[in-house]
């Protein structure tokens, strides 16, 4: 199908180039021929119904998911099998989970030092001052010696947030961050988000959460049934939708 409302980054300036992007679970096709650009600095907000690719489609943005067809470029590198660019591209991208993936053995700092010294074979001094550095960033450098489990999940997802961002990313992925938490922690979560955005960093967020894609994005992004349906700046895409579906998704997500 035809995406509607194009306003895709130009290519000569994009931080991600996905072309012709087909991915399937067995006889599920579960992305169809997807084209997105992405410009440095640029913020995404993806949504759509469950089971419309949006997850398996960042998640394809640094090999977590293998695609089958199709050709993705990550700040001038190639994906290919080869595992020296898988690892230089996921260098230079920040991933947070829906369901935080802390190690629970390990101390907040020691979540945020281990990919330095393991990755980036960081003097252990070194990485714990980065560590605290976004800890405080996040606003939970005090909570820096707990263990996950002695933390809400609005504060264990504010240190995955500063776990990715240690390692400096040039883009930041995120994979509806916010829907396993009580609604009283979603606003902590998103607020730092907001301030990432603000800050200038490359972002695709995969989220329900209306209100931040209407504050933060540059553009968003209506997926359905492994399809880009339609994308435009949030004014646009809120006010003035073009695909039935896109307007149907809205007047259930919004309630109008």
């Amino acid at each position: 199908m035809a995406t509607t409302n194009t306003a895709s980054a130009p290519a000569d300036d994009a931080m991600i180039s996905v072309e012709g992007l087909n991915k399937w679970y067995g006889d599920f096709h579960v992305l169809r021929d997807i084209d997105l650009s992405v410009a440095k600095g640029e913020r995404i907000v993806i949504c759509g119904p469950s089971g419309s690719g949006k997850s398996t489609l960042i998640r394809c943005l640094n090999h977590l998911e293998e695609h089958q067809q199709g050709r993705i470029v990550v700040d001038g590198v190639t994906m290919t099998q080869d595992v020296k660019r898988i690892e230089q591209i996921r260098r230079n991208v920040g991933m947070v989970f829906q369901h935080f993936n802390l190690f629970p053995h390990l101390s907040v700092l020691d979540n945020c030092c281990i990919s330095q010294t393991w990755v980036q074979k960081k003097p252990r001094a070194e990485a714990e001052k980065t560590a605290m550095e976004f800890l405080e960033r996040v606003r939970i450098a005090d909570q820096a010696h707990k263990y996950p489990g002695q933390l809400s999940g609005g504060q264990q997802q504010r240190v995955a947030i500063a776990r990715a961002l240690c390692m400096r990313p040039e883009v930041m992925l995120f994979d509806e961050p916010t829907s396993a938490l009580d609604p009283e922690m979603i606003k902590e979560v998103l607020d730092v988000m907001v301030e990432l955005a603000q800050d200038g960093m490359t972002m695709l967020c995969v989220t329900h959460e209306m209100g931040f894609a209407k504050t933060v994005a540059d553009r968003v992004i209506f997926m359905d049934q492994g399809q880009i349906i339609e994308q435009a700046p949030p004014e646009t895409f809120f006010n003035h939708p073009e695909s039935d579906r896109t307007k149907l998704f809205l007047s259930q997500i919004l309630g109008h």
